[in-house]
């Protein structure tokens, strides 16, 4: 399932490979596109989409309803 999340806080690529090693580690084979400077985050994964964005908010960054 292809899902979209708004992401707050993502600056540099440090953040990029936080953000994606965070859903990753939910679910290895998920696939993650970011784009920073829309602050998009778009994940496909069979993952519960609150699952994903408590995955991401665990890492410091605001995950918009």
């Amino acid at each position: 399932m292809n899902q979209i999340f708004q992401v707050q806080g993502m600056t540099c690529g440090h953040c990029e490979r936080a953000v994606t090693q965070a859903v990753q580690s939910l679910d290895p084979a998920a696939l993650v596109k970011i784009d920073r400077t829309a602050g998009q985050v778009e994940v496909e994964s069979g993952q519960p989409r609150e699952a994903i964005a408590q995955a991401i908010a665990e890492e410091g960054y605001t995950v918009a309803a």
